[in-house]
């Protein structure tokens, strides 16, 4: 069977040899269609620290490297186990599913008070093992990670992600808000924004030419470049009657944006890091003290924001038409894929790999 498998950084391979999954009674097997390429998959192309899997084994799916990548995916359920079937909620064979691709305990502290998100041993799908949806056929999921059918099946992650974040930003009605950063993530959190009715200004900071584009089309009120704009004085011209945004949301993992949002929020205001970082970054701390401003952050996804993503989709208050800019086949994933969003950052905003070719 083919798979798309992780072997380090820089080294990803399109292999033949990998059994069929069994399908047990509590999992569905699902015969992947479509898969994302999202930023964390850039992360661990370009970095080991991001999966920390060469030689000590992930707690809960006890795998090392190489593991089968891919955790944006859809596609349709072959088979489902015996307890699925009997669940009168689960899914059937013949679904259009999403992976919900969060990994947890369901045992620790932060699992039990709800945050899975927060899971002592956390994981996702496709990054640190369980299987992965650059492959054939997939029979890891539970059927309470599968979503039902919507026509922006591989959105569903990133989408969640955003939504999850906003959430954190606890953003209120008519509040200003900054985004530092354009990318997938970025603009859906613009989206989330939008969807959400808060009624505020949106202003958005990037440097990518198309990345602008698409944060206008999504909604963004005011696109900053922080090559000719002073970033803090135009927020603070913009925002808030002087006083700058309410709450800044950190999607760019630049420590430049990061310092620059803690700088722009007003009296008070929160920046929420949505960003994934590599390596520990210095924050001017006195920038967040003088002002008693706070920092939070906001991580992956739960179950309960896949499902709020689901409704706003299927009610149109998500739009999401238009974010896809490159489809692919697996076997051109480096290429036109990794090396496209690493080099070709003003042309190439997300790719879906095609699975079944």
């Amino acid at each position: 069977m083919r798979a798309l498998r992780y072997h380090g950084p820089g080294d990803l391979r399109v292999e033949h040899d990998q059994p069929e999954p069994e399908c047990l009674p509590h999992q569905v097997k699902v015969r992947p269609a479509w898969c994302g390429i999202c930023g964390s998959d850039l992360h661990a192309y370009l970095s080991d620290k991001v999966i920390p899997l060469r030689d000590v084994p992930h707690p809960l799916t006890g795998e090392v490297w190489p593991i089968t990548l891919g955790h944006e995916f859809s596609g349709d359920v072959v088979a489902v186990g015996a307890d699925v079937a009997r669940d009168p909620d689960g899914v059937r064979v013949g679904d259009r599913v999403a992976c919900q691709p969060t990994i947890c305990c369901s045992r620790c502290p932060s699992c039990r008070e709800g945050a899975v998100n927060c899971c002592d041993s956390l994981g996702f799908i496709g990054l640190m093992g369980g299987g992965g949806g650059c492959r054939i056929l997939f029979a890891l999921m539970r059927s309470l990670r599968i979503s039902y059918r919507t026509r922006y099946l591989t959105r569903l992650a990133p989408l969640s992600v955003a939504w999850h974040a906003v959430a954190q930003a606890v953003v209120q009605p008519g509040d200003d808000v900054l985004v530092m950063g354009a990318g997938p993530i970025g603009l859906a959190v613009i989206q989330c924004l939008r969807a959400q009715q808060f009624g505020g200004q949106i202003v958005v900071v990037e440097l990518s030419s198309k990345r602008k584009e698409f944060a206008r089309r999504c909604g963004a009120t005011t696109v900053l470049d922080p090559q000719d704009d002073d970033v803090v004085a135009r927020c603070r011209s913009l925002c808030g009657g002087g006083q700058g945004p309410a709450v800044a949301l950190e999607c760019a993992g630049v420590a430049a944006s990061i310092n620059a949002a803690c700088r722009a929020v007003r009296t008070k205001g929160l920046v929420v890091n949505v960003a994934l970082w590599e390596e520990p970054v210095p924050i001017d701390m006195m920038a967040l003290l003088f002002g008693e401003k706070r920092l939070a952050s906001a991580v992956s996804l739960t179950a309960s924001d896949f499902r709020a993503v689901i409704a706003a989709l299927e009610s149109g208050r998500l739009q999401v038409e238009g974010m896809i800019t490159h489809r692919i086949k697996m076997d051109e994933v480096v290429d036109k894929g990794f090396e496209a969003l690493m080099k070709e950052k003003d042309t190439t905003i997300k790719v879906l790999v095609d699975v079944r070719v």
